[in-house]
């Protein structure tokens, strides 16, 4: 069966199929928010954008 045919038949864009981010890998940065989360449950996402910024981290497309 063709791709066309199979978004066709499931209702989605082939745009869809063929999307492919324009990002990096972020595997590193997922970790390490994790890894914050895990320690300091209480955190919520500001407190644990400002503790990535301070460790370096490039987060939300900032230098």
């Amino acid at each position: 069966m063709s791709i066309r045919r199979a978004c066709r038949v499931l209702e989605v864009d082939t745009s869809t199929y063929h999307y492919r981010s324009r990002r990096p890998d972020q595997a590193g940065l997922e970790g390490r928010i994790r890894e914050i989360c895990a320690t300091r449950v209480r955190y919520g996402y500001r407190r644990v954008h400002v503790l990535l910024r301070r460790e370096g981290w490039r987060v939300n497309h900032m230098a």
